[in-house]
């Protein structure tokens, strides 16, 4: 048994996601966590809200509302609708709480005794207007690297590249959109990074076996230009964790606090210590995760996020990890992923553009979503939803292949033979191919699975259940039952384990049918199909079944129409 540990990609607690950020980190992470869980091997899935920053804090002066306040509702709200989603956390932690601005304080200290924190005076913009500093997100202006105009002061939302504020061309501020600015004289700490560069880079040449998304934009950022530069971690805002060396202050920097990409990603580590406190368990059994000289060493930390979020987990937080010279565990692999754009154009939550999650699960169940966004994941490019895409794959691929199989099956077995699995006859030649077949294609799926190959894994899963379907066809218990019955309860008997084993095999992508079909089984065995003989016996004659509920539903020509029009506006 592996011990594997699990982050996805914390979402700003700015609102509610859509199904592009959902793709590009937590639904693959949960995939991989169910699968591995399924394996038999002990997982630990993190994730979290992101809190602090600018994002919190204009969002909650939108909504007229203390940040804190906000935060706690929307972290309930996500939480909520990560539930509906049937997203496996261990924990879904907050960015703001104690423990991580503990950690965050710690990690500055460590940070500053080894020499690797500057003190740096540096202009930086002000707003007359708002009386404040404005920094990050607080500005607005037209991007100098490609003239995206609404580009943010730290990065920009279409080209992606690092921006400070005053690199923007007419910039304005995001709070009053006053462009009465001027630029001031302020302190910060930056993290020196420039002297982590050769240890940063060793490190990432050690990772052959990392997606070339990953590590080709970990080398950019590395390379380009200047290099790796020195990066800023405090910033002028009200909210946020209070800048201090471990538990004592930081002179000179009263009133400022951590920068949001300082501390976000280290409440991986804290998300964790929050589960332990959660579950009554000690500082030991977090720390076994996370201390290499406590246990970690034996863990496989993976991570999963989109291609905008690469560059702060492969430099930012692996040189506050390097740096403290403490003995803390890094990511092993970066699974990292393109962008899902929507119907001709991009998701965008800043827009409110797109299908967003609590919009999409008011729709249709979970698995319908889950289906599509991971059989269509963004891996080797970016891809698009559209309707009509979406359509086509939940009615062939859900309702066509799975759930008439399922719904064929158990509705003949109850009709000829009653609610127990019959006993009628012995396997045969089209049987014993069958379960070879099956043997080969499980094996090759789990290969895919533990690549994290996520569409070839969902390609390799439906063509399991197609087979099951060329085995019926050809079979044809249903005319065979007419001339050797005993044969056809052979057939049938086959088949009903069949649909227990794709149970096993659906639930990382499609917990709740998967569910569905192992209850209808009346089991509750969801072992892996080792031995994928054994596994096609386990239903012995005599054992009781039903027939479930329709497992998938088509959706009709009528609502995907209605659905396109729905949401090709703009959300309120």
């Amino acid at each position: 048994m592996a011990r594997i540990l699990i982050t996805s990609a914390i979402p700003y607690i700015n609102g509610i996601k859509h199904l592009g950020n959902l793709v590009g980190s937590q639904l693959p992470a949960d995939l991989f966590a169910r699968y591995m869980r399924a394996r038999g091997h002990e997982v630990m899935f993190i994730c979290a809200t992101d809190e602090h920053g600018t994002p919190a804090e204009l969002a909650a002066a939108k909504a007229g509302k203390p940040v804190a306040e906000y935060c706690a509702e929307m972290h309930a709200v996500q939480a909520e609708i990560a539930r509906g989603f049937r997203l496996s956390f261990d924990h879904f932690g907050r960015s703001s709480s104690q423990r991580n601005h503990r950690l965050t304080q710690h990690f500055a200290g460590a940070l500053d005794k080894a020499g690797l924190i500057a003190e740096v005076s540096e202009k930086q913009v002000y707003s007359i207007d708002d009386k404040r500093f404005l920094p990050d997100r607080y500005i607005t202006g037209t991007c100098p690297n490609c003239g995206y105009e609404a580009a943010r002061g730290d990065q920009c939302e279409n080209c992606t590249k690092q921006l400070d504020p005053t690199d923007l061309i007419n910039p304005r501020s995001s709070i009053s959109g006053s462009t009465n600015l001027e630029v001031r004289e302020t302190k910060h700490l930056y993290l020196r990074q420039r002297s982590l560069r050769d240890k940063l880079e060793a490190w990432i040449d050690s990772k052959k076996d990392w997606p070339i998304l990953t590590t080709s934009i970990a080398k950019k950022w590395l390379n380009d230009g200047d290099g790796l530069q020195d990066r800023g971690i405090t910033r002028d805002l009200f909210w946020g964790i209070p800048v201090k060396k471990g538990d004592q202050p930081w002179p000179g920097m009263e009133g400022k606090v951590f920068y949001v990409w300082f501390d976000a990603p280290i409440e991986y580590i804290a998300a964790t210590a929050e589960w332990a406190d959660a579950h009554g368990k000690t500082d030991a059994d977090w720390e076994r995760w996370w201390r290499t000289d406590k246990g970690a060493a034996d863990v496989t930390y993976y991570q999963f996020m989109g291609k905008d979020n690469v560059p702060f987990h492969t430099l930012s937080f692996p040189a506050t990890i390097l740096g403290s010279g403490e003995p803390w565990k890094l990511v092993d692999y970066l699974k990292s992923f393109n962008y899902l754009n929507y119907d001709g154009g991009q998701f965008s939550t800043s827009q409110g553009r797109g299908v967003f999650m609590d919009q999409a699960l008011s729709i249709l169940p979970a698995d319908y979503w889950r289906w599509w966004l991971l059989s269509h994941a963004p891996e080797s490019a970016d891809s698009e939803f559209t309707w009509e895409n979406f359509q086509a794959s939940v009615n062939k691929d859900l309702a066509d292949v799975l759930g008439n199989l399922v719904s064929r099956v158990t509705k003949f077995a109850t009709s000829k033979f009653g609610a127990l699995v019959p006993a009628g006859g012995t396997f045969g030649a089209m049987e014993s191919a069958l379960i070879a077949d099956l043997g080969g294609r499980i094996a090759e799926y789990a290969t895919l699975m533990e690549a994290m190959e996520v569409r070839k894994a969902a390609a390799e899963l439906r063509a399991i259940w197609v087979i099951g379907n060329e085995y019926l066809q050809s079979a044809a218990p249903w005319t065979v039952v007419k001339t050797d019955p005993e044969q056809a309860q052979a057939m049938v008997r086959l088949a009903l384990n069949l649909i227990r084993v794709y149970a096993i095999l659906s639930r990382p992508f499609i917990p709740d049918a998967a569910a569905a079909m192992m209850a209808a089984m009346g089991s509750e065995d969801w072992s892996w199909p080792e031995d994928i003989s054994r596994a096609m016996r386990m239903l012995q004659p005599g054992h009781p079944f039903t027939v479930p509920e329709n497992l998938f539903r088509k959706i009709t020509d009528e609502e995907r129409a209605d659905w396109q029009v729905r949401f090709s506006g703009v959300r309120t």
